[in-house]
């Protein structure tokens, strides 16, 4: 299956309601790959798909610490942990292999990786690929294409399309 959706976020809150929506529909082991230039919004979605998994703490880019773990309280069922990475200062894929970011998730995490297009190599089978493009025209405004590839995705990718719609580029 490869499926896409491409969404409109009006603002950094719009983007982080948007994560939010997301983060209810995913489940232990899933990795999203975020990719986009700097300021596309990357960090703004970690924020919103974290406080929708009950995490409390700021959650800032990991770009210097490469992974941040956060503790999972009463997310969806079975997430215990979020893990969010910052692969830009990597050069190669053997680097990101060297995270164990697929190993960790396997134990009730998701994975959230900035700078996704880089990790796709290693992480991208069954990941959910989400590309954030900022508007020249508009500072707030982002498009936001998801995309799936792959059957890890399958089964919830109608009621992923029916939740992100108030985002559908039509509205």
């Amino acid at each position: 299956m490869t499926a896409a959706l491409v969404l409109a976020s009006s603002s950094a809150k719009s983007t982080r309601q948007l994560a939010a929506v997301l983060a209810a529909v995913c489940r232990p082991g899933d990795v999203l790959l975020l990719s986009g230039d700097l300021g596309a919004g990357k960090t703004a979605f970690a924020q919103g798909f974290g406080r929708a998994l009950g995490i409390e703490e700021p959650i800032t880019s990991p770009t210097f610490t490469l992974v941040r773990q956060y503790e999972v309280v009463g997310g969806p069922e079975g997430i215990r942990t979020l893990l969010h990475a910052d692969v830009y200062r990597l050069d190669h894929t053997a680097e990101i292999a060297d995270l164990g970011l697929g190993q960790l998730v396997e134990d009730g995490g998701v994975a959230l990786v900035e700078w996704g297009d880089a990790a796709e190599p290693v992480l991208g089978d069954g990941a959910l690929s989400l590309w954030l493009v900022a508007d020249p025209n508009d500072d707030d405004r982002r498009m936001i294409t998801v995309a799936a590839d792959g059957p890890a995705w399958a089964d919830r990718w109608s009621a992923l399309a029916v939740a992100l719609e108030p985002w559908s580029m039509g509205k």
